[in-house]
């Protein structure tokens, strides 16, 4: 379901968390649209963070730390990065008042970011919200082999050190898949938001001012206890 606000320039960061509150969230049509439209998908992607999968060949990657992961250090350069073209996506739906609404979410505390470096160099990396115990991930992006899954890794480890207990990834796709991203109906989904809004979760659990080690991801990872499988 989607509805266009042609009134664009009347929200606030604010107003965008109470959206999120409500299960919808903005997009638009590209990057040159100056309007938004919120979306509300009836099939609503999810990872569930006691059923997140890491190959073994990703785990390796992750273990060397041939990349350094921070996190909140260079915010606005990973919006850039989100807003670039991919492999497979030529345009991009984050406009320059996107742009601005996640940088106002971001300097009230309500919005992280994850980099990914590789000498120096901005190489991958994700952004999205952050709201009682869930967080919604908005957009991820790689300039560097397997970047942009490292930069999950490290999040999804964080999430459940904190004490996260939903992780929205709006749509589900054969990438987000592999990690254990499944669809949930709305009336589901939002069951589980409303639990996931009562409570605080803390993202600063691990540290923000220096880098989280691979193996240390991994470890909180694989503590997790497995769903339980109903008979």
């Amino acid at each position: 379901m989607t509805s266009r606000d042609p009134s664009t320039s009347d929200i606030t960061p604010e107003m965008l968390l109470r959206a999120y509150t409500c299960g919808i969230f903005p997009m638009a049509e590209s990057v040159d649209d100056p309007t938004l439209f919120w979306v509300e998908p009836e099939q609503r992607g999810i990872i569930p963070l006691d059923g997140f999968r890491v190959a073994s060949r990703l785990a390796r990657t992750v273990r060397s730390d041939v990349f350094t992961v921070t996190v909140d250090q260079a915010f606005s350069a990973v919006i850039d990065g989100c807003a670039e073209p991919q492999p497979g996506r030529e345009g991009t739906w984050i406009n320059r008042r996107i742009r601005e609404l996640y940088i106002g979410l971001f300097e009230i505390g309500h919005c992280h970011s994850v980099e990914v470096w590789q000498d120096s160099d901005l190489v991958g990396g994700l952004y999205g919200v952050s709201l009682g115990r869930a967080f919604f991930g908005e957009s991820m992006f790689h300039r560097a082999r397997d970047a942009s899954k490292v930069a999950l890794v490290h999040l999804v480890a964080r999430l459940l050190a904190g004490n996260f207990v939903l992780l929205d990834t709006q749509f589900v796709t054969d990438h987000l898949r592999s990690f254990g991203a499944i669809e949930v109906p709305r009336r589901r989904y939002r069951v589980m938001l409303d639990v996931a809004l009562k409570g605080q979760a803390n993202f600063a659990q691990l540290p923000i001012a220096q880098p989280v080690l691979g193996a240390r991801a991994l470890e909180i990872i694989a503590a997790t206890p497995p769903p339980i499988k109903l008979r």
